[in-house]
């Protein structure tokens, strides 16, 4: 996130960043550069501001949450820019993946002993946070999985080997990260499908209209990040699913780096599929989810065998459980989870509108 970005005697210079509002407009946003100096620091605490906090920044005001930034690094206090990577951790996530495994470590789901119901009961309850988090209509549309790139194999090995027939069209920008374009690649391999992709316009940016132009009765998908941690655009999705579902296509929207900037509701933007990365929004690796429209992952097929995916298993052949268990074969990352969890209760405690508006003001 932005706010740990603050450090001691940092300027940025300003930059801007277009910003699509619309498919007709694109405008562009000033973001202020930002600094804090060491005299606003209290001497014997790394990060305490000796100011009054209604004078600082949300940055300043949050620094002192995220433990690693307590350091110096060749003699200057860490400064850290590469959230678009992968953001820092608050004290409070670092302290609930330690919690889970002084005080409740065991599996979920598979045990009726305290630590196990403790754990299942947190792992359910991190779903329900994430679900809540994006304003899904019901936990059981949250699927967890390693990261946002499993979440998007997931979709294109089940949903998509099970729709997509030869000539149909898949519809993608050029802006997409490879996690978003390489498993379509796979699957136009394996099925015949074309693979189309929306070019960017004047402002480097990509030409929402001449995506609208492209849809056709053949598209079957249209995948399209929310915001670009490249180009700094934000394409305005509720209006490309509209268009989309207006010719039949599913869309999957690629919210890594809105989700933790930003209100993000699914039920407003109505995406078929939404998927975004823990360690993106203050929350620990190894762990992402996948948002789907409860219909459409009631029909989709397994994506892994084993363990927690099955309702009944004969020696011939399995039934499988209801999503989101379906998809989450095997023990998963359940401190992650948890952590996870913890990383939303934190951002939603800080506000996301405030985080929005503290970023683009």
């Amino acid at each position: 996130m932005m706010m740990t970005m603050e450090g001691v005697a940092v300027k940025l210079p300003s930059y801007s960043f277009p910003i699509i509002r619309s498919p007709a407009r694109c405008v562009t946003r000033n973001f202020r550069p930002f600094s804090i100096s060491a005299s606003t620091l209290k001497e014997g605490h790394p990060a305490a501001p000796s100011v009054p906090p209604a004078s600082l920044s949300l940055g300043h005001l949050t620094r002192p949450d995220f433990p690693i930034l307590h350091q110096e690094v060749n003699g200057s206090r860490l400064v850290y820019l590469d959230n678009a990577a992968t953001s820092q951790k608050p004290t409070a996530v670092i302290g609930a993946l330690q919690n889970y495994y002084e005080s409740y470590n065991s599996n979920v789901h598979r045990g009726i002993h305290y630590l196990s119901a403790r754990a299942t009961e947190e792992y359910e309850l991190a779903r329900k946070k994430v679900s809540n988090f994006i304003n899904a209509s019901d936990s059981r549309e949250i699927v967890f999985t390693r990261n946002a790139t499993e979440a998007i194999n997931l979709v294109a090995y089940t949903w998509g080997l099970q729709n997509i027939k030869p000539d149909d069209e898949i519809l993608l920008t050029v802006a997409e990260h490879h996690s978003a374009i390489v498993p379509w690649q796979l699957v136009a391999q394996k099925t015949g499908a074309v693979l189309k992709f929306v070019e960017l316009n004047g402002d480097e940016v990509p030409d929402v209209d001449n995506l609208k132009d492209m849809l056709s009765r053949k598209t079957k998908l249209v995948v399209v990040h929310h915001v670009s941690n490249v180009l700094g655009s934000v394409l305005p999705i509720k209006d490309i699913v509209l268009c989309a579902h207006d010719v039949g296509a599913k869309v999957l929207v690629d919210a890594c780096q809105s989700v933790p900037h930003m209100v993000v509701d699914v039920q407003d933007l109505n995406a078929d599929f939404l998927v975004a990365s823990s360690h993106k929004m203050c929350g620990p690796t190894g762990v992402g989810f996948l948002y789907g429209k409860s219909d459409l992952l009631s029909a989709m097929p397994p994506f892994l065998g084993g363990g927690e995916m099955i309702s009944d298993v004969f020696l011939d052949h399995s039934t499988y459980a209801e999503p989101p268990s379906r998809f989450e074969a095997g023990t998963p990352a359940i401190g992650e989870a948890i952590g996870l969890g913890a990383a939303i209760d934190y951002l939603s405690g800080l506000g996301m509108q405030k985080i929005h508006d503290y970023e683009v003001s």
